[in-house]
């Protein structure tokens, strides 16, 4: 029997999302749904919850649920990821505590920054783990990573892992919905042109019937900025670079040296930026389980329609080899060519039973390249401190991070990374 694993099961929600798509799917009846967690408890009620979506669905999936990861993975044909590694207590709230202290804040701290920089530098380890044993065991197997950091992760993956695999985010997905609904134009028909790298691709082309809807994009968008709304940063991103983002306002604050500034405490309001908002989301989450366990793990007329999530899309395009496109992370092997080799961008790719196919683009507008560049050279880094282990690694990474190097001196960055080090203790690996 051909298998489907995910590790983290124990995101019970996401689980459901993405396997509960697996059982809406004729094409993948026959798989068995590996499920793996370190937690036992959240491992159990995935499995619970998916018993009881087989029941109510007539899938005939299998559902196993594996303590061991190895024995989860073996035979693999397709792996989806959805760790955190060091959850919010401990290691979100020392993201955030220990930079405060410095003077420092964040809004999501989970792609780049400082917080950034540390979830890559203890999840690596863990993912380079995942890759020995997918050598081994499962060598062919497709690597599905849903885990932030994206960019980093996903490159890590490929390049050190020497695992197929490709990051899927939401980002690409909801640009269009997230722009036009707010100004009021229509989405039918409209056709656009994605690229860049996560969390920072950019809208290249908008039109509808051949017309470019930029001019009227901005038109709306500038009488709206005249109001508080919560996505003030990425509209004054379109107008001073020409190009809408992918991610939202609260993630590209922290991206960018422009916004998040001690002698400029007034933009925070001006852009209406909200600070220490992941810490918040956690706390909500954490809350919200505790009633959404009952209606989710022991409902027994729990239903599931199939969601948005890429990852039952894409293993339909692969097993029945009908072509689906996404907007996928992957190496850049002269895809964006004013980007570097090194990086992982995020382009338009096409599934079938081939695999994954990314597509050409060429190169980006010079500001748009530029601007991405900025955000790479701090995951390069993070990746040789994770390869080398060597602490300076991490004082450059942090050092060329934008909103970092933005407000901290070069003594205070080097002593705010050997502050989260400690705090950190053995989440990280000993660098030297």
């Amino acid at each position: 029997m051909p298998k489907i694993t995910f590790i983290g099961a124990g995101s019970t929600v996401f689980a459901k999302n993405v396997l509960g798509d697996v059982m809406m799917t004729p094409a993948l009846q026959d798989f068995e749904l590996a499920l793996h967690d370190i937690d036992p408890v959240r491992l159990k009620d995935s499995e619970n919850m998916l018993n009881n979506l087989k029941a109510t669905s007539g899938s005939t999936c299998r559902i196993v649920a594996y303590a061991d990861r190895k024995e989860a993975l073996r035979g693999a044909k397709y792996v989806v990821n959805a760790i955190q590694v060091g959850g919010y207590d401990p290691c979100t709230i020392t993201d955030f505590e220990i930079p405060k202290k410095f003077g420092l804040r964040q809004t999501i701290a989970d792609t780049l920054g400082i917080g950034g920089i540390f979830r890559n530098l203890r999840t690596i380890p863990v993912m380079l783990d995942f890759a020995k044993d997918i050598q081994e065991v499962c060598p062919d197997a497709w690597f599905f990573n849903y885990t932030n950091p994206m960019a980093v992760l996903t490159n890590v993956m490929n390049t050190d892992g020497g695992v197929k695999t490709v990051g899927l985010c939401h980002s690409v997905q909801a640009c269009i919905p997230h722009l036009f609904k707010p100004l009021g134009l229509d989405m039918e028909g409209v056709q656009a042109k994605i690229a860049g790298i996560n969390h920072m691709a950019w809208l290249l082309e908008v039109t509808k019937d051949g017309v470019d809807l930029y001019p009227e994009i901005k038109r709306r968008a500038a009488e709206r900025q005249k109001e508080k709304h919560n996505d003030m940063v990425r509209y004054e991103l379109m107008f001073r670079f020409g190009y809408y983002v992918t991610e939202s306002s609260e993630h590209n604050a922290e991206y960018h040296p422009y916004f998040i500034k001690r002698n400029y405490p007034e933009l925070i309001e001006r852009y209406n930026i909200p600070l220490d908002e992941y810490p918040r989301r956690c706390i909500r989450q954490i809350d919200r389980w505790k009633t959404m366990r009952e209606e989710l793990v022991n409902n027994k007329n729990l239903s599931h329609t199939r969601s948005h999530e890429y990852a039952s899309y894409m293993m339909e395009a692969m097993e029945t080899n009908n072509p689906f496109r996404i907007g996928g992370n992957v190496m850049n092997t002269g895809l964006i060519t004013n980007l570097p080799k090194e990086a992982c961008v995020e382009v338009t790719c096409l599934v079938d039973r081939n695999g994954i196919t990314p597509t050409y683009v060429g190169d980006l507008p010079p500001q748009l390249a530029a601007l991405n560049r900025t955000n790479i050279n701090t995951q390069l880094l993070t990746i040789e401190a994770a390869r080398t282990r060597k602490k300076e690694h991490i004082y450059h990474a942090a050092l060329l991070d934008p909103h970092t190097s933005a407000e901290l001196s070069i003594d205070d960055t080097v002593a705010l990374c050997d502050a989260l080090i400690e705090a950190h203790g053995d989440w990280l690996p000993k660098f030297h």
